[in-house]
């Protein structure tokens, strides 16, 4: 399971609509959990594909990666996973999806069809990396603090 807040998962849904018809990434910042992982905030990045590729893939340059997981660190928090779009195709993870995942993060993935969100799912890798399995996203409102 992964839990994200609806302020969090609403910046991801609309990273997706504008870039769209392009595919969209960025990391999941938060804490791995007992038994499910908890995102903090994300981390937007730009899609390093080159224009024509940008519309069924997405590539995070080694810079941004370690751009991000640095934030992340210096928030106390890690990279728990990645998210990105499908320009009109389902939010179900690709064959190449499939072979540039690693197992133990959560990909979030956006379907957009003709520039709105139709739906957002979060995948597993197997540990074998031989198939994805769909976890359970949980949408949380943040804490609020009331002052005394």
């Amino acid at each position: 399971m992964i839990q994200i807040t609806s302020g969090s998962l609403n910046e991801v849904a609309r990273h997706a609509e504008s870039d769209y018809p392009y595919e969209c990434c960025g990391l999941l910042l938060g804490e791995f959990l007992e038994s499910s992982k908890s995102v903090a905030e994300i981390f937007p990045i730009s899609n390093a594909r080159e224009e024509a590729a940008k519309r069924n893939r997405f590539l995070i340059r080694p810079d941004e990666l370690r751009r991000g997981e640095e934030y992340a660190k210096g928030r106390n928090l890690a990279v728990v996973g990645f998210y990105h779009s499908h320009p009109d195709h389902p939010a179900e993870p690709s064959q190449y999806d499939l072979e540039h995942a690693w197992p133990i993060y959560s990909y979030v993935i956006v379907s957009v069809k003709s520039g709105q969100v139709a739906a957002i799912r979060s995948w597993e890798q197997e540990f074998d990396r031989s198939r994805f399995t769909e976890e359970v996203l949980e949408v949380r409102e943040p804490a609020v603090s009331v002052a005394k």
